[in-house]
């Protein structure tokens, strides 16, 4: 039992070996900058990574001497729980993109039909946090535009947490809700659009943004107000002549704040856009659009007339649409990774 996964592990026995030699250096560098933050997420990373490996590689190595002396119905508990970690495990070698270890945003726009499309926007973003807490990541809502009567227009997220980016990016894309509409009063079926944006936040960038290319935009920040908020001019918003790309913040106490932070998630966008445009041209694939376009969905959520939550990309699908809403994601963001990884193939 377990032979293939032990097969699995030692093809990975390369990758830990990587990672154990820059997890030693890390570590070495650490004595004399304990304090660099980018160095500490580093090295938990790391330190996740190798000892998960060498619990993993011990444990199965174990229980397949014990198999020689137990009866099966003995070690089926155990069985279970190495077989978990392993998949668990394995999902997160899967992580390697030249992105996937960073934070992202999570940008949510509300698609054309009004307070209908407004709510569904609202219900992606509660299913987006409550994704990003159950994966342990920290969030902070950094803007949040309200519909006319219910739900959202627009909002954006900062997720912060070890792969944050390489777990969230099979969120990107556009997704779509079959309900009977709670705000029609004839009880009709209505079909809703969310567009859903996944960006990392690169922390080292070459790219250099000319101020002519830029126009900067200052407003009062909409919200549940409070000393600050409402009260002055702090949100910010910049946009990018050239390619029309938008950020917006205004989650913070001051506009220099707000400004700060709306150019750094400018520049990743930016960065992000040309890295991937220049990977799919060389795949012959089409460029990404820079406008938000309703005319393909990534994933189905149908409430009515029955229950199914189905992602076009790979297939992945389940009944338990009301568990998906609550945020339980982790069916479709394995799959896409494991897509991932056969396509390269």
């Amino acid at each position: 039992m377990f032979e293939d996964e032990i097969l699995k592990l030692n093809e990975i026995r390369g990758e830990y070996d990587k990672k154990a030699a820059e997890l030693f250096a890390l570590k070495k560098q650490q004595e004399n900058d304990w304090n660099n933050q980018v160095i500490n997420k580093k090295i938990k990373s790391l330190e996740d990574f190798t000892q998960t490996f060498e619990n993993l590689s011990r444990d199965m190595k174990d229980f397949t001497e014990l198999e020689k002396v137990c009866e099966e119905a003995e070690l089926k508990d155990e069985k279970t729980r190495l077989e978990n970690d392993f998949n668990k495990f394995y999902i997160s070698t899967l992580l390697n993109g030249k992105y996937d270890g960073c934070d992202c945003n999570i940008n949510i726009t509300a698609g054309a039909g009004g307070t209908e499309a407004q709510d569904w926007a609202e219900m992606v973003l509660r299913m987006q946090t409550r994704f990003a807490e159950s994966e342990g990541f920290s969030y902070e809502i950094t803007d949040e535009l309200e519909g006319d009567g219910a739900g959202i227009k627009f909002a954006s997220i900062s997720v912060s947490g070890v792969n944050a980016y390489g777990i969230l990016k099979s969120e990107a894309g556009v997704h779509r809700l079959v309900r009977i509409s709670p705000f029609d009063a004839n009880a009709r079926r209505h079909t809703s659009f969310c567009a859903v944006e996944v960006v990392p936040l690169i922390e080292k960038t070459e790219l250099k943004i000319e101020d002519k290319d830029l126009r900067i935009d200052v407003y009062r920040a909409s919200g549940a107000g409070g000393q600050h908020i409402n009260r002055t001019e702090s949100a910010v918003r910049i946009t990018h002549i050239p390619t029309g790309t938008v950020c917006t913040c205004q989650n913070g106490r001051s506009q220099i704040q707000n400004r700060e932070t709306a150019m750094q998630n400018l520049i990743s966008k930016l960065e992000f856009l040309h890295y991937e445009n220049e990977r799919r041209k060389l795949r012959n694939l089409q460029p990404i659009q820079q406008k938000i376009e309703w005319g393909s969905q990534i994933r189905s959520y149908v409430l009515c007339p029955y229950t199914l939550a189905k992602d076009h990309r790979t297939g992945a699908e389940t009944s338990n649409v009301q568990k998906v809403l609550d945020g339980d994601l982790k069916i479709f963001s394995d799959a896409f990774l494991l897509k991932g990884q056969q396509d390269e193939e």
